[in-house]
């Protein structure tokens, strides 16, 4: 554990929301809330002495001490640190993230989909750093606000999820909230009658099936977090459809990304994209084997 969350901050409103919303994890964790802004022509720093317009860096120090200033006012006893470093925000936050628990950006959302429009900087950070990202955007709808919003993990239950079932129910345990495991999972072909409709005892013994295999996963961690209720749910539909359909009124989702494929370049995946383009709340990426 480094005690260490990094956000960055461009003086959007995605990137204040991400500030805010980062060091309320920082409180939570007990952990020093690291101020980042990151662009290649910033210049040298000054002589120290008063700063003015003449600090060719003047705005880069505004935004940040900005930022510094609106967690003072709600978090007036959290840790921070600022830094402004000359190089490639994709360089300098994949730096900070290797240096981090927990990395966190901002993310935009426009019209009436309300959707994350994850940016080229992050969307490369999110599918190169091993370092679990939560991306927050400016507007959060009420319930995820709540004091009692529970947190959301999605899983698959095909491949390992260690990493993210102990990053969900760490961030359950923090927030004393309820913890909603959702699985999705396409309906098997034997379910299916030769009309194309769904044969319901087929339909329920492979929900039946699926809840086995959820409870599984679930009970080491269970008996870890004894403290966490949890409220575990099988969808039987797509899995990205699964996640946004209970999505609702979260305080943050939990998603999975394999961070070791055989392909040629790193890739998010399709249930990822589809959390964090359309889910109605923080998401966090974590990465796994």
């Amino acid at each position: 554990m480094k005690d260490v969350i990094t956000v960055g901050v461009d003086g959007t409103p995605e990137a204040s929301a991400a500030v805010l919303w980062a060091a309320r994890e920082a409180e939570l964790r007990r952990a020093r809330l690291r101020l980042l802004h990151a662009w290649v022509l910033l210049a040298p720093e000054p002589v120290p002495g008063p700063a003015g317009e003449a600090d060719q860096n003047y705005w880069a120090h505004r935004m940040v001490r900005d930022a510094h200033e609106a967690v003072r006012a709600r978090h007036p006893d959290l840790p921070v640190d600022e830094a402004l470093v000359s190089a490639d925000p994709l360089a300098a936050l994949k730096d900070a993230a290797d240096r981090s628990d927990l990395l966190v950006l901002g993310s935009r959302d426009v019209g009436t989909m309300a959707r994350y429009v994850l940016g080229e900087v992050g969307l490369q950070v999110v599918v190169h750093t091993d370092t679990p990202t939560v991306l927050v955007r400016a507007r959060q709808r009420p319930g995820a606000q709540a004091p009692d919003a529970p947190v959301m993990v999605g899983l698959s239950l095909h491949e390992p999820c260690e990493a993210l079932l102990a990053f969900a129910f760490g961030s359950a345990a923090r927030r004393g909230a309820v913890l909603r495991a959702v699985h999705g999972r396409h309906l098997p072909s034997y379910a299916y009658n030769r009309g194309g409709g769904v044969e319901p005892v087929a339909a329920e013994e492979a929900a039946r099936d699926a809840r086995r295999e959820l409870d599984a996963a679930l009970g080491p961690w269970r008996e870890k977090f004894p403290e966490v209720r949890v409220d575990a749910r099988v969808e039987m539909q797509s899995p990205a459809q699964a996640l946004l359909r209970d999505a609702g009124g979260v305080a943050l989702l939990a998603v999975g990304r394999r961070h070791k494929l055989r392909y040629p370049a790193p890739r998010i995946g399709h249930i990822v994209q589809a959390a964090v383009h359309h889910a109605p709340c923080p998401v966090a990426v974590v990465p796994h084997e």
